[in-house]
């Protein structure tokens, strides 16, 4: 009997939980920051990319001070809040520098976001590096 009440209660918690899965993160999402409008985008092949104001950091391949490079993306879900890191990387000098952030879901399209600078990860979204995302594509 006791069997059976577990499985009563702990069976629904299994089925409507969800992972987090880098699919969840694919597509465009927007914010506003400073009164600044602004996108981030995760694509299925592992890049990310920052667009401001017409302009884009970021991607598969893109160019900053004259020097070709990447950013890429990598998600830990099984961390709370979400680990995400950022790694922009420089094809001819290989230097590298990785964002360390973090993101919590409040819905499907809607996406909490926040960004460490240096080697400082964020513990929570309650400072200025705090971002609401919304999905757009």
């Amino acid at each position: 009997m006791k069997n059976a009440l577990i499985l009563f209660f702990v069976l629904p918690y299994l089925f409507f939980t969800t992972n987090i899965q880098k699919t969840d993160f694919v597509g465009k999402w927007t914010g506003e920051d400073n009164g600044e409008i602004g996108f981030i985008i995760f694509d299925d092949e592992g890049y990310a990319a920052f667009e401001v104001n017409g302009q884009l950091l970021g991607g598969k391949d893109f160019e900053m001070n004259g020097e070709k490079g990447e950013m890429t993306y990598k998600i830990d879900d099984s961390k709370d809040p979400i680990e995400i890191d950022l790694t922009m990387r420089k094809f001819t000098s290989k230097e590298e520098r990785t964002l360390l952030c973090i993101a919590k879901f409040t819905d499907k399209n809607n996406l909490m976001f926040a960004m460490g600078y240096g080697d400082t990860r964020p513990v929570d979204f309650n400072g200025d590096e705090t971002i609401e995302l919304q999905r757009v594509e």
